[in-house]
């Protein structure tokens, strides 16, 4: 019989990215997230919607170890989150919505510098970060400071951060917001090889038709709760994803009056 690890726990199976259990925050009296479980399966693309103010991004940041939950449990591979922060560290990359970075380096200076934090090899990480750069289109823009970076190139290169260490497990929040199209669609097949290759992605995003053609898995969420969750034909039933969302969130809103909006 084969010895377990050190930190780590004896489920959920190694079919399981990332597995949460009742995670509830409370702030003030505001109840964020309400007791939320969600099983990831390994290998997927697995997006996350909601409206704004559902819970999406204190899930996720309960779930990566960037914010503590009251209640609940977080396990990365078999790895519980707040039990063994590092070892489930190692298996993530993350870029969290309103990511704040070290601005005052260069592009290839912070992925650098990313690479070197994880105790990578020197040389492994002047590889990676060349190809990254490349990846991303930001090649032009390596001995740019980071604080000049436009919107969407931020977004790229703290992408590439999260990518330089090949992390198991990606949590991205709402990556593609203020990223032109181009640059989306390279994301996108940089992604997609990621989970062929048996990567798991979890993707945070407001855009509906993006995650419907891009991931398999989804879990629409609202009010601090799972309102459904499973393969995106699951959970869509017969309808665009769009159209469940609003169903399940609760219709569109009223939209009478506005009278003087008609006087052309």
């Amino acid at each position: 019989m084969t010895a377990p690890i050190p930190g780590q726990a004896p489920n959920p199976g190694p079919t399981v990215a990332l597995s949460i259990r009742g995670l509830a925050k409370r702030f003030g009296g505001k109840i964020a997230v309400d007791g939320i479980s969600l099983e990831v399966p390994a290998g997927s693309f697995f997006g996350i919607v909601g409206p704004n103010g559902a819970g999406k991004t204190t899930t996720l940041s309960m779930a990566t170890g960037l914010l503590r939950p009251d209640f609940g449990t977080a396990v990365v591979h078999g790895v519980d989150v707040w039990q063994h922060p590092l070892e489930a560290k190692r298996l993530m990359g993350i870029l969290p919505d309103g990511v704040r970075l070290f601005d005052r380096l260069s592009g290839e200076q912070l992925i650098t510098y990313a690479g070197l934090l994880r105790g990578m090899d020197k040389a492994v990480v002047a590889a990676r970060v060349g190809e990254l750069l490349a990846a991303m289109d930001l090649t032009q823009d390596a001995g740019t400071l980071v604080v000049d970076y436009s919107a969407g190139m931020t977004k790229k290169i703290a992408l590439a951060s999260a990518l330089i260490h090949a992390p198991r497990l990606l949590v991205l929040d709402e990556p593609f917001e203020a990223v032109d199209p181009v640059s989306a669609a390279n994301i996108r097949s940089i992604l997609d090889r990621y989970v062929a290759s048996g990567g798991t992605v979890i993707v945070s995003s407001h855009v509906m038709d993006l995650v419907q053609r891009m991931c398999d898995h989804v879990a629409v969420v609202a009010g601090g709760r799972i309102l459904a969750a499973g393969t995106v034909d699951e959970v869509r039933a017969g309808m665009s994803l769009e159209d469940r969302f609003v169903q399940l969130v609760g219709g569109h809103s009223h939209t009478e009056g506005l009278e003087w909006l008609r006087t052309f």
